[in-house]
């Protein structure tokens, strides 16, 4: 199968599908542009704060558009390329890209607030703390495995596999000096577009800038070791989470964005120009690596189709940004659709090295994706040099997903928090304090840290797909109770409902047989610890899909918004 008929048909889908069922969707849902959005009617200057369209588009697609995105559509490879593409098509279109707009319009017509906030308003305050508390601990688990990631690849002195021995690494330590050199850069970018600076020029300059730093780190790495990059890595989440939205995560986003874009350009320059034929075999088995088909290729493609970590972005930081509910569908809809289309890419490309799908020779799966990258321009008369470069390109565009997904999920962690100690009588002086929330969940991150992360990232996928359900049911109640349609909505929330309470539970069955075989303090720590965690987000998932069905099929009279 060429490379370029899977590239270009997966495109023109998603195009149409933008055009056709996006603009249905904010038809059936009411989108009203005359409608001031909580971005002005709730401006503070520090999270409610009215972003330029591409601005805005930019920070939520880089906050969205994590690591998974290029490992899940790798990993699930083993069950060969077709199943996985028709799974990020239809799943992209009809169920990610329906979660984040729902999810983020939803957010919008509730004054800005969380899906959690939503949830109360309109299931009942027991299924918003089920809600909260689940989605809190799911962030905490992103951000100590996504710290975790982080350092590892700042890292200057890793430890060899062959010698078991201190190596200096310089691509570590230049993904780490451009990273640290772009902090400043963004802080800049964010003060200058306060101003009445033109968009196109100080973008302009952003990245120029955004180039130097690169470039600087390529030729000055900076070194230091994993457990040093590991402190300075909360340091910045904390201040992150805690300045005003558009010094730091706005503007960072914004430009890092750029670099996706580059990423996803040059990848697909190198397959419309090499046209690879495919070698990975359309379909292997039904099982494939220990693993059934059903549920863990859905759940191992994440945000390449699905992903619950977009509703609470949608709902935590870029609905308090929407400048206009015009500019929702684009950004809702529009970036979920982006991702997939860098989803297939990437199946294409290292759909090309091998006819199974097992790349773990080549190293992690963005190593596997900027190798089946790189080779593309080695191919196109660039050599050798052409492909190292494009190689550490992509690594240190990777890397910046990473980190932007890290203090992302700090902040909504923070809000969380926050969100949970709020009573109608106002916040609890305390826990409800902006650099208390922050530092607890820092801390409760940074002890999950010390297991390493994957140790718990065994259980993110699975508990970030079931995210998506109670943000589903969250939209679907509140769509009835203003009369409007919510029925696309049933499908994809119950199919998510299984595949992720599937895998959660065959792995609480899989540990079971580990820890019965195996009575060792090693088997404690990983498959005892994930079932400790496994057995309260179940519940708590139990218990809130039963107070939303209760909510979404019980007659209730239709009522206005701000009733």
């Amino acid at each position: 199968m060429s490379g370029i008929v899977i590239l270009g048909v997966s495109v023109l889908i998603f195009f149409i599908a933008y055009v056709t069922y996006g603009s249905w969707l904010a038809r059936k849902w009411g989108v009203d542009p005359d409608k001031k959005t909580p971005a002005h009617t709730e401006a503070d200057g520090v999270d409610y704060v009215p972003a330029k369209a591409p601005v805005l588009l930019g920070h939520h697609f880089s906050s969205i558009a994590g690591t998974g995105l290029i490992i899940g559509p790798i990993q699930a490879a083993v069950f060969g390329w077709l199943p996985v593409l028709l799974w990020i098509i239809i799943g992209g279109i009809f169920f990610g890209a329906v979660q984040d707009f729902s999810a983020l319009f939803a957010s919008v017509r509730h004054r800005g607030k969380s899906i959690g906030e939503v949830i109360e308003q309109n299931i009942g305050r027991k299924a918003k703390i089920c809600f909260t508390i689940f989605a809190w601990l799911v962030l905490v688990l992103a951000a100590a495995a996504l710290a975790d990631i982080v350092a590892g690849t700042f890292d200057g002195f890793p430890i060899d596999a062959a010698t078991g021995k201190m190596v200096k690494n310089p691509a570590n330590g230049s993904v780490a000096a451009a990273s640290m050199l772009f902090i400043p850069v963004a802080v800049c970018f964010g003060f200058i577009n306060r101003t009445n600076v033109n968009l196109v020029f100080s973008t302009f300059m952003g990245v120029v800038l955004l180039g130097i730093c690169i470039m600087a780190g390529i030729m000055f790495p900076v070194y230091f070791t994993k457990t040093v990059w590991m402190a300075v890595i909360f340091v910045y989440i904390f201040l992150a989470s805690v300045v005003p939205v558009w010094i730091l995560l706005q503007p960072r986003d914004y430009l890092n964005s750029f670099l996706l874009y580059f990423m996803m350009i040059a990848a697909a320059a190198g397959i419309c120009l090499t046209n690879p034929q495919i070698k990975l075999e359309p379909f292997t088995s039904w099982e494939a690596g220990g693993n059934t088909l059903f549920p863990f290729m859905f759940i191992t493609v994440a945000c390449g189709a699905v992903s619950g970590f977009h509703s609470l972005v949608g709902s935590g930081t870029t609905s308090k940004q929407l400048n206009s509910e015009k500019d929702a569908k684009l950004i809702g809809c529009g970036a979920m659709l982006i991702e997939c289309i860098l989803a297939v890419i990437a199946l294409i490309a290292v759909g090309c090295l091998r006819k199974d799908g097992v790349y773990t020779d080549i190293g992690t799966p963005p190593q596997v994706f900027a190798a089946a990258v790189g080779k593309f321009f080695a191919a196109m008369g660039l050599g050798e040099y052409g492909e190292r470069m494009m190689n550490t390109m992509i690594l240190l565009a990777i890397s910046a997903f990473a980190l932007t997904s890290l203090d992302t999920a700090t902040r909504l962690g923070r809000l969380l928090f926050q969100e949970l100690f709020k009573t109608e009588k106002g916040s609890h002086k305390f826990f409800g304090n902006v650099y208390v929330s922050t530092i607890v969940t820092i801390g409760t991150a940074g002890i999950l840290t010390l297991a390493g992360y994957e140790k718990i990232w065994a259980l993110f996928g699975a508990c970030n797909q079931l995210l998506a359900v109670p943000a589903f049911l969250a939209a679907a109640c509140w769509l009835k109770r203003i009369g409007k349609s919510h029925k696309m909505l049933y499908v994809p929330m119950l199919f998510m409902l299984a595949a992720a309470l599937g895998s959660l539970c065959l792995t609480f069955y899989s540990n079971l047989k580990v820890l019965a075989a195996h009575r060792d303090m090693g088997a404690l720590m990983v498959q005892g610890v994930q079932n400790v965690l496994i057995i309260p987000i179940v519940i708590l998932t139990v218990f809130m899909v039963i107070g939303g069905c209760r909510a979404l099929f019980q007659k209730k009279r239709v009522v206005e918004e701000d009733d």
